[in-house]
């Protein structure tokens, strides 16, 4: 899959606070993996890093309670929880459809918790 995913001749154009369907693919241990077909999973483009590479955050539905989950509402129907601890840079051709894009107060929100992170 992932030689698949790199021959794609160029990635995907995104913004910041955009929620995208994302080709994670399979990581190790507790690392947020994608599931489904192609190990597919909800990520947020938290900053972009280039025209090729962004700052993501993984999306879970989960609803289980942790300092690192932050919950984000609906996205695609389901209550989801973006899992600020696993934020991860990622290619912009591992991006495989748009799904919607944040409400700016909610991204903001978002922002500000990844910095209390730190």
């Amino acid at each position: 899959m992932k030689k698949k995913i790199d021959r794609k001749s160029k990635g995907r154009f995104y913004h910041e606070g955009e929620v995208w369907w994302c080709n994670i693919g399979l990581n190790i241990g507790n690392e947020q993996h994608g599931d489904y077909i192609n190990f597919k999973r909800p990520v947020i483009v938290i900053k972009g890093l280039s025209l090729m590479t962004f700052f993501a955050i993984p999306l879970t539905t989960s609803q289980q309670e942790h300092k690192y989950r932050f919950d984000v509402g609906l996205i695609g129907g389901k209550q989801a929880k973006a899992i600020i601890s696993q934020m991860k840079v990622v290619d912009t051709k591992r991006l495989s459809q748009l799904i919607c894009v944040l409400a700016e107060d909610l991204f903001q929100e978002i922002k500000k918790a990844i910095k209390d992170l730190f």
